[in-house]
């Protein structure tokens, strides 16, 4: 069974984003991932163990129009490959399995699918921090 575990946002300003949703929502940054590109930030609450990723692309100097800022939603699993034949089956046709290693580590492995609307589904393993 597939589980919930993130939604990301690309934000110019990481700082300001983090006090709007401290403020607002209560979120805590839970995990900071720094690339050379981009740099990731996790925030959650203690609530629930859903998280909100904001992407902060270092070269990014306009604000994002929302007609171009791209977003999903990230569930989990246990067996990637075992989901991933299991949508091929059902003619739902997922993107390739990933595996996704800036600067020379893995960080995750993961695929992308497609809901009947367009909107992207990112389909992770279980494993680091993406239980």
């Amino acid at each position: 069974m597939a589980k919930a575990i993130h939604m990301m946002i690309r934000v110019l300003e990481e700082q300001r984003a983090i006090d709007f949703y401290q403020t607002a929502f209560d979120l805590q940054v839970v995990d900071r991932l720094d690339f050379t590109d981009f740099t990731l930030v996790y925030m959650s609450n203690a609530e629930i163990a859903f998280e909100l990723e904001l992407t902060i692309n270092k070269d990014r100097t306009e604000p994002y129009d929302l007609g171009d800022g791209y977003g999903h939603l990230a569930v989990s699993v246990d067996d990637l490959q075992a989901s991933h034949d299991r949508l091929t089956s059902g003619g739902m046709n997922p993107r390739k399995i990933v595996e996704f290693a800036p600067d020379g580590q893995l960080v995750a492995r993961f695929f992308f699918v497609a809901d009947p609307d367009g909107y992207q589904i990112e389909v992770l393993e279980r494993s680091g921090r993406f239980k």
